[in-house]
């Protein structure tokens, strides 16, 4: 009797077990490829079996980073994070006609458009001339310029004894300007704002060096701004100009024996001079070796004909100045932080 007991409970569970596996065959919803893809609870999706067209679709609609990190997935993953219909998707609609040699560089990539992106952001080109360099920013595939100096509107820039015309290995132009000595320092820079990529923001860096002579820049501060022409007064800020102002800071010692009511007087003073110092805008050195400075932001909606001026000015502290050598300004997006 207990066996019979046994065995009957035992058929009740596999038929249990088949209605199970034949109501779940017959409600799977269908798995579209290359569309929306809808699961039930009991079906489990596999990303791997997707084609790897659909794959490269989906990546593309993501940025370059998250593209690079797919590619350790699988290889199905790599190979679709690799493909051009990913990469050509990264590359900016309107690009400026270029030599493809110069923008190309050897990269074990098996995706063409990857090679000419990753190229274009590590190796600006120069169009129009040579006043103008282009290149692609890294983590967005937006556009990156910088005006060449012989392209900027430099106030006695063609008289040799306050500016002089010279060459640098280190520069990506032909030309640079390298400062004599002036008292009106005033520089100007001009780009169409169709060039620019659209919902954008930008910002404006002067891009320069130093000499081991310059001077003048240590206390006067210069105005720079950037903005519309004709679209009302932009915004203007002061910055300093001098690399090594921007690397010293003061701290005050305060004495053992000072009681700790004027002690705490004293570090707070000292702090508040210290985030002073900090607000104050620098040069900060770039990859390249250059040193940059910002001059402005400006946010590019598309469509819109302009042109985008962006400023450097010291004209009203009358102290002669020199000793700067200026590549450009270039104008690139504005990073997330």
């Amino acid at each position: 009797m207990p066996t019979q007991t046994h065995e009957t409970m035992k058929d009740r569970t596999r038929r249990t077990r088949h209605a199970a596996v034949n109501k779940m065959s017959t409600n799977e919803e269908e798995i579209i490829p290359c569309g929306t893809v809808t699961a039930t609870a009991t079906a489990v999706l596999d990303l791997q079996a997707l084609p790897e067209a659909c794959i490269a679709s989906v990546i593309s609609l993501t940025t370059p980073p998250d593209a690079c990190r797919l590619s350790s997935v699988s290889r199905t993953f790599r190979s679709a994070s690799e493909s051009d219909a990913v990469w050509s998707k990264f590359l900016p609609p309107e690009i400026p006609a270029i030599p493809s040699h110069s923008a190309r560089h050897t990269l074990k990539c098996r995706s063409k458009s990857k090679e000419f992106y990753l190229a274009l952001c590590d190796h600006p080109v120069l169009i129009d001339e040579g006043k103008l360099s282009f290149s692609l920013d890294k983590w967005s595939g937006k556009k990156c310029y910088m005006v060449s100096a012989r392209d900027l509107v430099i106030v006695w820039a063609d008289t040799p004894n306050y500016w002089k015309w010279i060459s640098v290995p280190e520069s990506r132009f032909k030309e640079v300007a390298e400062l004599v000595g002036v008292c009106w320092l005033e520089i100007r820079g001009k780009i169409n704002t169709r060039l620019l990529s659209p919902s954008t923001m930008y910002k404006a860096y002067l891009v320069f060096k130093s000499t081991a002579a310059a001077y003048g820049f240590e206390d006067q501060p210069a105005e720079v701004s950037v903005g519309l022409v004709g679209g009302g007064e932009p915004t203007k800020q002061n910055v300093f100009l001098d690399a090594e102002r921007g690397r010293t800071r003061s701290y005050q010692i305060v004495p053992r024996r000072v009681g700790i009511f004027y002690r705490s007087r004293i570090l707070g003073l000292q702090a508040s001079q210290t985030r002073e110092i900090d607000d104050k805008q620098y040069p900060k050195e770039r990859a390249d070796g250059w040193l940059e400075i910002e001059l402005g932001e400006f946010f590019c909606e598309g469509g819109e004909d302009g042109e985008l001026e962006m400023t450097c000015l010291e004209t009203s502290g009358g102290q002669w100045k020199g000793g700067l050598i200026v590549q450009g300004i270039e104008v690139r997006p504005k990073r997330k932080s």
